[in-house]
């Protein structure tokens, strides 16, 4: 299936022989990046190969014979922690991260901090959805945790 490019997301876009067309693209909040010749190009809920083969299939169409696009995550949209965390905010995500790895980037927990479960929202094909997750969990770009206050 692959990563879905979201907004936030920067792409690095290699036009072969183009160099004016190549370089890196931040997808914007309505989920598309600009390029020179073809303009507005819709790339949210993409995976990298769709997004390559949408771009050679609009330079084809008036403006390159047979082009070749190269199409890489440059940097993945940032995850956000708030609550009971020493630092709440936004953080870059990276490969492998869980949410136990993402409270440790938020200083760690508060002394309020309830340390079970822990909400995560989380933007899908199929909508936003909150979940009370573990702390071992898999973190990916864009989630939302929320450390809770815990109750003496």
């Amino acid at each position: 299936m692959g990563y879905r490019i979201g907004s936030g997301d920067t792409l690095n876009i290699r036009v072969y022989g183009q160099e004016d067309l190549s370089g890196n693209f931040i997808v914007d909040g309505s989920g598309n990046i600009s390029m020179s010749l073809i303009g507005t190009v819709r790339v949210a809920k993409l995976t990298v190969p769709e997004i390559s083969r949408s771009i050679e299939r609009r330079l084809s169409q008036k403006y390159l014979r047979d082009p070749s696009v190269s199409v890489q995550v440059a940097s993945q949209r940032p995850f956000y922690i708030l609550g009971e965390v020493q630092s709440p905010g936004g953080f870059p995500y990276a490969a492998g991260m869980t949410i136990q790895t993402a409270i440790a980037l938020g200083g760690g927990y508060t002394p309020r901090a309830n340390q079970g479960d822990v909400l995560v929202t989380r933007r899908s094909s199929s909508g936003t959805h909150s979940v009370l997750m573990p702390v071992i969990t898999p973190l990916y770009p864009g989630d939302i945790v929320y450390i809770k206050e815990r109750w003496f």
